[in-house]
């Protein structure tokens, strides 16, 4: 596996996850509630922690996506 074949391997990765972070969003922004209550049956938690982990999730992921496949992608292009 070349350079290229691995960029491209990687723009995969970016793509792919951030569908996955915008699917987390919409449901976190649209069936908020219903999340809420299907977790509380497994956690005792409040509302206010269930947003404080979700937000703090979609954050973690954002960041994560960035250090391993958004920062290696670019740096890969760089040198093509």
């Amino acid at each position: 596996m070349d350079n290229t074949d691995l960029a491209n391997l990687l723009a995969w990765c970016v793509i792919i996850n951030y569908i996955l972070l915008l699917i987390w969003f919409i449901m976190f922004i649209v069936a908020k509630h219903w999340l809420y209550s299907l977790h509380l049956r497994w956690f005792k938690i409040t509302e206010r922690q269930f947003n404080l982990l979700n937000y703090g999730g979609i954050g973690l992921y954002k960041l994560l996506i960035f250090v391993f496949n958004l920062a290696p992608y670019i740096a890969l292009r760089m040198i093509n």
